[in-house]
């Protein structure tokens, strides 16, 4: 503020005379009403005004000094149906590492982890414990070794493994397992359920990430093509959920909210857009094969003993020409080969015999006769309906061992 401005603001107040006692009287009030509520503070601690309280609060904040700083500390139990099943079932979810040979860069071939996934252990017995996991976490694999909780890393032997159903059965020695998971039934699930996977996403640096969602679909059919050979081979029966399913959750669980394992993580849509799709074993399904790879080695599948094609893969004016078909004809597995001494053969099945139904059930191509089959069981009678040479024929056929 310069000179003049100064000067100017004196002349003014000299010319009011009445104003300077009027300003005096409202700054004297201000002064004496904050002086009033600075000491209302102090009157309340020390009970001036009984019923009266407030929240202590400290008297200096010293910048930089947390020791001046109040500081609350809670200790929050959290308990929920959550934590309990995971509790329940996470020291049961291992690591499976597959251990493969390479050659290094001086022509030398050493063991290297190729690829880590996830395992649930559902037996002890004795000196061994066993594991499920999927096929293609251990497939290739030299060597696999099996990370548990505790971090111990101890060595595997796959008793069985099935590309079809993607799983297979581990056995180790049991002298460090503590705990094992419990198998529920995936019968009873209903959409919109809860559903926690807990696996080792990214490898075992994440190792029993425990991610929740909800059950979405409990019916859901995914082709699987086994050998690569652009031919869908079988369609795999899963649970579709939410809940987080990264690479290395495979052969994980899912379990439900009594800890129970429902399924085995197995597989995931990743595209970009789309969030949320992941896909379980449903366990029903998942017993059944272990049981056989246990007991067997491999699973025990009824087969028929035909190589076939599908009729719409057939140019079409062979449909007429050569397998003589009736025009009402749409779809069906054209016989392409047949097995000696094979139930088809026993039936006398022929090649360019075309199979539409088996047991009534409209049979469309190759995936949905093989799906027909792996229901069944060995020794089982099914009813063949055919066409040969434009006539409807039908056969009952025994069901024999599938040999591998």
């Amino acid at each position: 503020m310069d000179l003049k401005q100064e000067e100017y603001i004196t002349t003014k107040r000299k010319d009011h005379g009445k104003k300077p006692f009027l300003i005096t009287a409202i700054a004297s009030g201000l002064v004496g009403a904050i002086i009033a509520l600075m000491a209302v503070p102090f009157l309340i601690r020390t009970g001036y005004f009984p019923g009266w309280a407030t929240t202590a609060m400290p008297e200096t904040i010293a910048t930089g000094n947390r020791s001046n700083v109040p500081i609350s500390n809670y200790n929050v139990n959290v308990e929920t149906a959550i934590t309990k099943a995971v509790t329940k079932v996470e020291n049961a979810v291992v690591g499976v590492v597959n251990i493969q040979k390479s050659g290094s860069f001086l022509g030398a071939t050493e063991s290297v982890d190729k690829g880590t996934g996830s395992g649930i252990i559902f037996k002890k017995t004795g000196s061994k414990a066993y594991i499920v996991t999927n096929n293609h976490v251990i497939s290739g694999a030299n060597a696999i070794e099996v990370s548990l909780h505790s971090g111990d890393r101890i060595k595997a032997t796959v008793i069985g493994a099935d590309a079809l159903s993607d799983l297979a059965v581990l056995e180790v020695d049991s002298s460090k397992i503590d705990s094992v998971a419990e198998f529920g039934t995936s019968a009873s699930l209903k959409a919109g359920e809860p559903a926690i996977a807990i696996g080792n996403p990214l490898g075992l640096k994440f190792s029993r990430t425990v991610t929740q969602g909800i059950i979405s679909s409990v019916d859901r059919s995914i082709p699987i093509d086994v050998n690569n050979d652009g031919r869908d081979d079988y369609e795999l029966n899963v649970l579709q959920t939410d809940a987080a399913i990264n690479p290395g959750n495979s052969g994980g669980a899912l379990v439900n909210i009594s800890g129970q394992v429902i399924g085995i993580n197995s597989l995931k849509i990743s595209q970009t857009g789309i969030e949320g799709l992941g896909f379980a074993i449903p366990i029903d399904d998942a017993v059944k094969v272990i049981n056989d790879l246990i007991t067997y080695k491999q699973v025990q599948r009824p087969y028929m003993g035909v190589e076939s094609v599908d009729l719409q893969s057939i140019p079409k004016a062979y449909w007429s020409d050569t397998l003589n078909l009736p025009g009402s004809v749409k779809n069906g597995v054209v016989v392409k080969d047949v097995a000696t001494g094979s139930p088809a053969d026993k039936i006398g099945l022929k090649r360019y015999d075309v199979i539409v139904e088996l047991d009534g059930q409209s049979i469309e191509n190759s995936l949905e006769l093989r799906k027909f089959l792996y229901k069944k069981k060995i020794g089982d009678t099914i009813q063949v309906s055919y066409y040969r040479d434009g006539k409807l024929k039908t056969d009952k056929m025994t069901l024999q061992k599938r040999e591998e």
